[in-house]
Parts: C-alpha cells; structure tokens; sequence
C-alpha cells in the first residue's frame, strides 16, 4: 500500500508539473520545411563570403519577418559588418635592434602600411595562458597593441598567421612569436588589405516589463561550403545538424515566442555567420550589446543526432559555471526530457562556440548540444545531410528548450553570472 501511495504522488507532481507546461507552437513539419532549405545543395554549404550564405541569409530573414518579430540588425534583420583579408606581409621590425622574419609576425590592421613604435601597449600571451583569452583582450583594447606570444603558443600564433582575417578593429594590433614581454618592438609594416561584407541575421520581440534585461537564442548558419567530391561524388559540405539544425532552432524559436507574447524580458535571435573560420559572426554581434544587461544566451549546436543518453536529452556547456543548467531542469520536470553536463569536458566545448565570447565576459551564455564529439560519424564531411538527422527528436528538443526558458524569459528567475576571475 505504502508502495502504491507513493507511486500515486509521483504520479499527481509530474501531471501537475505537465498541466503547467506552456503550449509550444513548434511542429515536426516546420521544422522539417526549414531544415531542409538551410541544409539543401542550393545553399552551396552556406560557406563565408559565397553567394550560397548569402541565399541561406535571405532566406532567415525573410523568416524572421514573417514570424512576426522585430529587426534587430543595422540594416533590417541584417547585423551587417565588414572582416578585412590582409596579404604579402613586408617590411622590418626589429626587436631590441635585431630584425625578425615576417613569419614571426602577424599584423592585425585595415592600413596597408603601420608604425610600430614606443606608443604600442603591450600584452604577454605566457606559457600558461588561454591565448584566445589574451587575444580577446588585445582585440578590445583602444590603443596601438604589440602582443608577444610565448612559444608553447606557436600553433596558435600560425592559425592566426594563415587566417589573416579580422574584423575591423579600434587599434593595430601586431603579434610578434618567441619574444619576451620585456623586449623592445619595433619597425614598419606593409601589407595587402582587402574588405570583405559579412551578414548576422538578428530580430527581437521587445519585453514588457523587464525589456532592458536580454535573453538571446543563437546558432550559427555558416559551414564549409564545397570540397572535394567524396566517393559518391558529393562535393557539397551540406551541413545539416552543423549547423542548420541550431539555426532551425533559433527559427522556431521565434515562431513560438512571437506568438506567445508574454515575455517579460526582451528576447533577440541571432543567426551568426562566420563561425567555421573563426567565430567573428559572434565576437561582433557581442559588441553590440552590453553584457551586464544580458541575462541568458541559449547557443544551439547541432541538435539532429541523438545523444549520449538517446532520446529527449541534451547536454550544456559548462554546466558548472552558472546554475542555468539547473534552471532548464527545474522548467523540465515532468516532461520526460533531460538535460545533462557536457560529457566532453577535455574537448572544452564551452569555449569553442558562439556563446564564448559573452561567456568571457562573465554572462551565463552555454551551448545547448546532442553531438557525440568523440564518434559523430558525418561531423565535418559530405555526408552530413537532411537524411541523416531525427527530425521527430529534434522536434522534441527544440520544444523542451522553448519550456525549459520560460522562467528566464518571463523574469522570474534569472541565472547566476559566469566567474570571469578564473580566465586567464
């Protein structure tokens, strides 16, 4: 009987925790319409700075109006800015008078031709700091800068060397291999600039009492574009669950929240470009925004694939570093779908994605995710397709994140902050 009576209580919580549960307006044919445009062959593997990214942004957009929420951009729904390709580094730097070789030297400028003098800051990328980290804090310095980077740091020095794009920045910024902190910098520097436009598309519904307060759902619509042909003589990088999964996410998203119409807070979408070369889609829009008033990011990454504890369950990114992982739960109760921490925690997820630039800056900004890093068979490759993906489970997903955010987005609870004093 005691048995019986405690299965009855189980029972009577979960059917209330179900009654209170808000109607989601998200349905398997809706998502299925529109993850099948993003991850089609016309789109030409949405690669940065190719007419198919540009018909995949068109295409956001014009869902995002027909949604019903607001532009966010700086043109309409576009967030448009400019990334500038240099080329053909020359000149002479000499550091404590002895001159270096350019393959020592990235220079990070829209001039085609820079001092490097005594008016420089400088920053020290040392052994054991997270270069990204350092760089960020280059990047968002208003002087002149001369960082100088440690050589346990050399493959990330010659990333950033064979990347040569930026996006446009308040200073010069030049990086200098194997010199210590405390040499002296200095020379002339010529190069190739060329500019080149990138698209965020981004939209908002307004909040009513709390709109100064700020929820963002992102996801990254870019991927590799075209490659060789594989074996079938696929050369297209479709990317289906990386990343036009997330994207269809954010696109429902909106879809339900528009028609809600109850949130307290201001809800904006965002779908970043230019994430598969470097994240700038992301580090811009971050710009935009002052991340003190930004209570939430939900960063969707490829959602398609079941994960490690099959159906009706995700995981999120740096779980421990804020409690809105215990938040979604809470919301969830009842529902059947759980959300775990990142089991991939040596892969250090959290600061590999979109949500890593306002995560920096101390804002509970996670990536939501079903990938399995360690064995996701169509990761990066032709094959990850349309036919690929479980579209009734991703269905779910996407419900049960619209759920799990209805206490963030009607301002009844509000996640703790990210604890920027253990970045280095």
């Amino acid at each position: 009987m005691r048995n019986v009576v405690l299965s009855f209580c189980l029972l009577a919580v979960s059917s209330a925790a179900l009654a209170q549960a808000p109607k989601v307006n998200i349905n398997r044919a809706e998502v299925e319409r529109i993850e099948k445009v993003l991850a089609s062959d016309d789109m030409q593997g949405r690669r940065t700075f190719t007419p198919g990214i540009d018909k995949a942004a068109e295409f956001i957009a014009a869902e995002f109006k027909k949604s019903g929420i607001k532009p966010a951009g700086n043109e309409e729904y576009f967030q448009t800015f400019y990334m500038y390709k240099t080329g053909n580094l020359s000149g002479s730097v000499k550091v404590n008078g002895t001159e270096i070789p350019a393959a020592k030297i990235v220079a990070i400028s829209t001039k085609k031709e820079l001092s490097v003098d005594g008016s420089y800051d400088k920053i020290h990328i040392g052994a054991q700091d997270t270069f990204f980290t350092k760089y960020q804090r280059a990047a968002q310095a208003t002087k002149n800068t001369i960082v100088t980077v440690d050589p346990a740091h050399e493959r990330m020095f010659n990333s950033l060397r064979r990347r040569n794009s930026f996006t446009e920045l308040a200073n010069n910024l030049v990086f200098v291999l194997n010199v210590d902190a405390a040499n002296e910098v200095s020379g002339t520097l010529k190069q190739e600039v060329e500019q080149q436009r990138l698209r965020n598309v981004v939209g908002m519904i307004p909040g009513k009492s709390k709109k100064d307060e700020i929820v963002i759902f992102s996801a990254h619509y870019d991927h590799l574009g075209i490659g060789k042909p594989n074996e079938a003589g696929d050369s297209i990088y479709n990317g289906a669950n990386d990343d036009a999964a997330g994207t269809t996410a954010v696109m429902m998203l909106a879809y339900h929240y528009a028609k809600q119409k109850d949130n307290e807070r201001t809800i904006v979408f965002a779908a970043f470009t230019a994430e598969e070369v470097g994240g700038y889609g992301s580090q811009y829009f971050s710009k935009q925004y002052d991340p003190a008033k930004i209570v939430a990011m939900f960063n969707i990454e490829m959602i398609g694939t079941e994960s490690n504890w099959g159906k009706n369950s995700a995981y999120i990114t740096g779980y421990e570093k804020s409690n809105m992982g215990e938040i979604l739960k809470k919301n969830l109760v009842g529902t059947g779908f759980t959300f775990h921490p990142d089991p991939y925690p040596q892969m250090n997820l959290f600061y590999r994605s979109d949500n890593a630039t306002l995560a920096r800056l101390g804002v509970p900004a996670h990536t939501i995710s079903t990938s399995k890093m360690d064995q996701e068979k169509y990761y990066h490759t032709q094959e990850d397709e349309f036919e690929t993906l479980d579209i009734a489970n991703m269905t779910e997903i996407i419900k049960s994140i619209a759920i799990s955010a209805t206490s963030i987005i009607k301002g009844t609870d509000t996640p703790s902050r990210v604890d920027t004093t253990q970045l280095r």
